[in-house]
């Protein structure tokens, strides 16, 4: 008998101490609940969105589109930013698009200027060019096939525009 107290009593002053905590589980329960569906909606959002992204870099082939870029080239340390080549490159793109009312000498240097950004954004991404060897109609139809290229890896210029139109007066 005196075991059989001895458990009573010990079960009684536990149920004493935990009383506080259910009483707090109770009140709290919708807060708890809340807390445990939005944790595994989150879960499941990203989950989803893991995979999503997954089939779209599996659909794109995205790993063939970097392949052929030398990402040791991103680390030079005298390598300025492609964000900084492409918005030169809009900027002088602007200007050698609207060269009209200016000197030849002025156009000349925007034209240079363009080219070698050019240049700077094709070793970047890997994209062979040769507008250093050409000049005149060549060296213009080169300028036009690498702003296409760079446009399709996803620089985009205002020349390289799919609905970009002169206009001609």
């Amino acid at each position: 008998m005196e075991v059989g107290r001895g458990l009573l009593l010990m079960l009684a002053i536990l149920g004493v101490c935990c009383l506080p905590v259910l009483i707090a589980m109770i009140f709290c329960a919708d807060e708890i609940i809340d807390r445990v569906v939005c944790g595994w909606s989150e879960w499941r959002d990203e989950r989803r969105e893991r995979r999503t992204i997954a089939r779209l870099d599996r659909a794109i082939e995205a790993d063939a589109l970097t392949r052929d870029i030398d990402l040791t080239e991103f680390d030079r340390a005298g390598r300025r930013p492609l964000e900084q080549l492409a918005t030169d490159l809009r900027r002088l793109g602007g200007h050698r698009l609207a060269a009209a009312d200016r000197s030849v000498v002025w156009h000349g240097a925007v034209i240079d200027a363009y080219d070698e950004r050019l240049r700077a954004a094709c070793r970047a991404l890997g994209i062979t060019e040769h507008l250093a060897e050409l000049d005149g109609v060549d060296r213009e139809i080169e300028r036009v096939r690498v702003e296409g290229l760079l446009h399709a890896a996803g620089l985009s210029l205002p020349a390289a525009r799919a609905a970009h139109h002169q206009r001609h007066r």
